[in-house]
């Protein structure tokens, strides 16, 4: 179990996670993405991918890849665990705790294994036990139905507490992010509702973070 330890150093401050609408056009998004990453600091962005065949989603995640990470953030395929390496990005987010046993194999020790869709905290602390890279609570399901917010708050600040590995809190709108903050996210999902003009809504999304210490 990877519970912390007492008198732990301060978390740093949270950073923002980026989550794509799914991709169909890796050319035409790309300036999207450009506009958000040079909004603010981002850690990581999570790639969802419209269907396709093999080829065609391996050259939109290498196209995306290339940009993310110039930009000095990671990139991540939700699902997908066959085309990380392939297309060169930097881990995979699974959704379920079955999804993320299974997917462990094939990217651990050299790429990012991230958790979501955990439903309850018995599933969180097996992704903790299995070396998961971080944690996220409160993503909306395949249906676009998420936790109410009240319990995200209460699992998040649960996490935080008690475990060292990285948790993302998910924003589904401006309104969640200082909760998310303030109950100990590590970083801020934002998805959605950023991609309607994403530069302006990730620079008004990084001035709620605290600021960061600079590097020693």
């Amino acid at each position: 179990m990877a519970s912390r330890p007492k008198h732990v150093a301060p978390r740093p401050a949270p950073r923002l996670y980026l989550v794509t609408p799914p991709v169909a056009d890796a050319s035409w998004f790309s300036t999207q993405l450009t506009a958000a990453l040079d909004a603010g600091d981002v850690a990581a962005v999570l790639l969802r991918l419209a269907d396709a065949d093999e080829r065609t989603q391996i050259n939109r995640v290498k196209a995306l890849a290339a940009l993310v990470q110039d930009k000095g953030a990671a990139i991540l395929l939700d699902g997908h665990v066959e085309l990380v390496a392939r297309g060169g990005a930097d881990g995979a987010h699974l959704t379920s705790i079955a999804a993320f046993t299974e997917a462990l194999e094939r990217l651990k020790p050299e790429r990012i294994a991230g958790a979501g869709g955990l439903a309850t905290r018995h599933d969180a602390m097996l992704a903790a036990e299995r070396d998961a890279d971080y944690v996220m609570f409160g993503e909306p399901d395949a249906a676009g139905t998420r936790p109410a917010f009240t319990a995200v708050e209460d699992r998040v600040a649960w996490w935080a507490e008690l475990f060292e590995i990285p948790c993302v809190g998910y924003a589904a709108s401006f309104d969640d992010i200082a909760p998310l903050i303030a109950a100990g996210a590590d970083f801020i999902a934002l998805g959605d509702f950023i991609w309607r003009d994403p530069g302006a809504t990730i620079s008004e999304a990084a001035r709620l973070l605290p600021a960061r210490e600079p590097a020693e």
